[in-house]
């Protein structure tokens, strides 16, 4: 894969920053940083001085000064990491992108200055309490254990203590105060201020990290690993070492678990171990598997995981026996393995060259904005940046080469995983020695209620068919629970789960026609009762899973209401009522199931609802306006329109969403329709709106279709259900008060014949551009966003439509400058900031700030109540979903977004509101 630059020649701008003499590899590489990597070009507007040293002495010397500067005590300790963290990401990316350090110097520099850091932060909580840095010691594992530290990775710690040593305060416990001590030193590193942040710190690897304390007794710690642990928590010992702290703690406790990680008898069976979790990866990440935009380098097949897995298998089986191969760094692992005949010579290089080449570009992905992503960007323009930071002229050069150095790691890694596993055993009536072998940790929780789902009080579960196929797919239900990152949590919903299932046997039997099925199952469980419990109330949902095309994008609104139609056919009222219900709900749990999977963009899913909506609008409208006109007839020239108001005219819905609907008609609303019993056309198209609304919104056996809100009508509750374009638009031209203006930026019309769809669009456009005295204009919209927050306020810190700086507050502002100019009146929200940025009246930032938030909040409502602290479940789902390899990166982008929200505010509405 092509690494080397091409000569450039720095901007203006850029040459104004750099000190003379600068060797032109190290020039090169600052115009490419400058002109594609928006995050090193910050850094470098920031530190000429380190740029003047980097001249001067090379990035060699330059790296020593930044780890010096660590003990510079002018300024505090966590500004002072933070700002050597940002020299450090500077020096390694441009010794990096000038070819100066070949990766295995890259990875060694991130991991010095990871465990300075490190150091430094426990050093300095420790020092708060007057104590000096002994008694508790911070284990490095994964990447930071190897010496291998990515360029913006999370650093993986085992944090440990000796209760004899840690400092402890009046009246604290030792393990109190090691937890104290243990929580400022992560806060050091990770909290997000103004100068950044210095690591993200992940403890998740320690014994049982949902309910052991941040920090762990060492004596504690040692008895987990000598009798409970599992065989992923051994791999993930080949590459620990004490890294910062109390160094010769943290060293002893390594040497007293060895024998736990590298056992004496060849270890066939961690093969199977780690095949398993190399299949689920695979699986889990299926829509990364394939290379081209999306591609995970991490996880993708022949990606650098399986060359790491590749290494650590060969390790753990013969590492026992030969010390030679406990060697932490997957390199220098595949050299050792070669060296001592385990595996070919030839394939050990060719590893070795593909696993440089996959993290050197995973470098490149992640220096351009800092970010912890392994994925090929979707975007053609994101890809184009990072093909000019591997020097390729474009995307397609360095898509070949990917593809020629994945291609031997991934057929090297299937042979090496092709040994079959056993069959899956059935769980015995007396479960308690089988749970204890396959699921020791969650044995206490899983033996009650399986005799309770085998004791005949489960509903579903009483008839002979269906306990038999339960039988079958139990195995796979409980290892779904105990792989569960939350497994109590989810062991409750299958629980509750089976105890709604009306029958079990048809369920039970797709279940194990279908294995997959199994693992969706226990991912809904786990993060979303909304689905849970639809389908729990239909288990036929189910099948719509089983298409080819489960996991594609659905086709736009017109494609969609020629499938429903073909679908209902001829169907009398009630029947295609039923089918239209039965349809919606099967497309609806199929796009929030690809929301779960993070198969699917939540921005994608949004408009999927909503040209669901149009689809289900497209056919109930017309059949319910037929079975009316059976007994009043119809009225000539004139039909019914539906105005799409709110979320779903700018076609964003959640699956939470209510359907704001205003009913229209066209012609004369005194006419008389002609039938066996006429009415005035004004009585006709009420009663036609009243049964509209019913046949959307009543539920039946297939469950409501949608909740109907008519409120935004002229008049409000206390006008007529439907009225003619003629009196819309003179309600809109006289009475309507200005958040009713607000409001009908995002009409859309639905229906009608293209005359009256010309009338109703001509009488929103006349007025939404009519002329508004802007001071008038500024202070309603200020004191309506003021009435909001006092009547509804945040619901937590994740309510990203009512919070400060949130979706309300960027709705009202993009609806302040589309009534105010006239301007940008599409009623998309994201097609008017479109044009609001094009036209310079809002920040780019903007945009990315719609859909950051607009994304978190169609997942949160599939996911429902979101605690401060989510589970692990609903916070991967959230990482998934916003292109996130952690939650904290996703409080940080909404970070970023409300900040962008609220200074866009602040310039066209002026200072913040009182709840700001």
């Amino acid at each position: 894969m092509q690494f080397a630059l091409p000569p450039a020649d720095p901007p203006a701008d850029l040459a104004a920053l750099l000190p003379a003499g600068m060797a032109p590899a190290l020039v090169t590489a600052a115009a490419t940083a400058w002109a594609r990597a928006p995050f090193l070009k910050g850094l470098i507007r920031s530190r000429g001085a380190l740029l003047t040293d980097l001249a001067g002495a090379g990035p060699d010397a330059a790296m020593a000064a930044a780890l010096a500067g660590l003990a510079d005590p002018a300024l505090p300790l966590a500004e002072r990491l933070r700002r050597r963290r940002g020299d450090v990401a500077l020096i390694v990316a441009l010794a990096d992108l000038a070819g100066i350090w070949p990766l295995e110097a890259v990875t060694a520099a991130l991991s010095a200055f990871a465990d300075a850091a490190i150091d430094a932060a426990i050093a300095g909580a420790l020092a708060e309490r007057g104590a000096p840095n002994r008694g508790l010691a911070a284990l490095a594992l994964g990447k930071l254990g190897s010496g291998e530290l990515n360029y913006s990775s999370d650093v993986d710690l085992i944090l440990i203590h000796d209760p004899d040593r840690i400092p402890c305060r009046p009246n604290e416990e030792p393990g109190e105060a090691a937890v104290r001590i243990a929580r400022r030193a992560v806060a050091l590193l990770s909290d997000l201020t103004p100068d950044g942040y210095v690591a993200r710190v992940d403890l998740r690897l320690r014994p049982a990290s949902e309910v052991t304390p941040m920090s762990i007794a060492v004596g504690a710690a040692e008895h987990y690993y000598q009798s409970e642990a599992l065989t992923w928590e051994r791999v993930a010992f080949i590459r620990a070492r004490a890294c910062a702290g109390d160094i010769a703690l943290g060293q002893g406790f390594l040497d007293a678990i060895r024998p736990f990680v590298w056992r004496r008898s060849l270890d066939w069976t961690a093969v199977r171990d780690i095949q398993a979790v190399s299949l689920r990866i695979r699986d889990h990440f299926d829509a990364g598997q394939a290379i081209g935009p999306g591609y995970d380098l991490k996880r993708g097949r022949g990606g650098i995981r399986e060359v790491e897995f590749f290494a650590q298998i060969h390790q753990l089986i013969w590492g026992g026996r030969d010390p030679a191969l406990r060697v932490p760094a997957t390199l220098d692992g595949l050299a050792a393995l070669s060296a001592a005949g385990r595996i070919e010579p030839h394939e050990a290089a060719v590893l070795a060259d593909s696993y440089r080449a996959l993290r050197t570009l995973e470098h490149r992905l992640q220096m351009r904005r800092d970010e912890q992503t392994h994925m090929v960007p979707k975007l053609a323009a994101d890809r184009a940046g990072v093909a000019a930071l591997c020097g390729a002229p474009d995307w397609a050069g360095v898509e070949r080469r990917l593809k020629a150095v994945t291609a031997p790691v991934g057929r090297a890694y299937d042979r090496l995983i092709a040994v079959a596993a056993p069959a899956t055993p059935a769980v015995p009536t007396d479960a308690a020695a089988w749970l204890k072998a396959r699921h020791p940790k969650q044995a206490k929780l899983l033996a009650p209620l399986l005799a309770r789902w085998r004791g005949g009080g489960v509903r579903a579960l009483r008839s002979d068919p269906a306990r038999a196929a339960f039988e079958m797919v139990l195995p796979d239900l409980l290892q779904g629970i105990a792989a569960a990152a939350d497994p109590a949590m989810a062991a409750s919903r299958l629980d509750g789960f089976l105890a709604q299932l009306p029958a079990g046997a048809q369920f039970f039997a797709l279940l194990e026609a279908n294995p997959r099925l199994v693992g969706l199952l226990g991912n809904l469980l786990g993060v979303t009762p909304l689905l849970s419990d639809a389908l729990a109330r239909d288990p036929a949902l189910f099948d719509i899973m089983l298409a080819p095309d489960a996991f594609a994008p659905l086709p736009d609104a017109a494609a969609l209401a020629a499938e429903l139609a073909g679908f209902v056919g001829d169907a009398g009222l009630e029947t295609l009522l039923d089918r239209v219900r039965r349809w919606t709900g099967e497309r609806r749990f199929q796009l929030g199931a690809q929301l779960v999977e993070g198969r699917a963009d939540p921005l994608v899913v949004a408009r999927s609802l909503s040209d669901l909506a149009d689809a289900a609008l497209a056919v109930v409208v017309p059949a319910v306006a037929r079975d009316f006109a059976v007994g009043h007839g119809e009225v000539p020239g004139a039909s019914v329109l539906v105005l799409a108001m709110g979320r779903y005219g700018g076609q964003a819905l959640t699956h939470a969403s209510d359907l704001d609907l205003v009913y229209l008609f066209g012609g004369d609303h005194q006419a008389m329709s002609v039938g066996p019993k006429p009415m005035a056309a004004a009585q006709y198209f009420n009663r036609l709106a009243s049964r509209l609304t019913a046949a959307l919104s009543v539920p039946t056996a297939a469950g409501a279709l949608y909740d109907i809100d008519t409120r935004l009508r002229p008049w409000g509750a206390k006008g007529l259900l439907a009225c003619s374009i003629e009196s819309f638009a003179r309600y809109h031209a006289e009475d309507a008060d200005t958040w009713e203006q607000m409001a009908l930026t995002r009409a859309r019309v639905i229906g009608g014949t293209a005359a009256e769809q010309a009338d109703a669009s001509a009488a929103i456009g006349l007025a939404l551009r009519r002329c508004r005295p802007e001071p008038a204009l500024r202070a309603a919209v200020i004191a309506m966003r003021a009435d909001i927050a006092a009547a509804k306020p945040p619901k937590g810190p994740f309510d990203v439509k009512l919070a400060p700086g949130g979706l309300v507050d960027l709705e009202f502002l993009v609806h302040f400058l589309q009534l105010r100019d006239g301007r940008a009146l599409a009623a998309d929200l994201r097609a008017a900031i479109a044009v609001l940025v094009a036209d310079g009246l809002l920040p780019a930032a903007i945009a990315e700030a719609h859909d950051c938030l607009t994304r978190f909040l169609v997942v949160l409502r599939l996911a429902g109540t979101m605690p401060a602290s989510p589970s692990p479940a609903v916070a991967a789902m959230f990482a998934r979903a916003l292109g996130c390899d952690a939650f904290a990166t996703v409080q940080q982008r909404l970070t970023l977004a409300r900040e962008a929200v609220r200074l866009a505010w602040e310039r066209h509405l002026g200072s913040r509101r009182s709840d700001a």
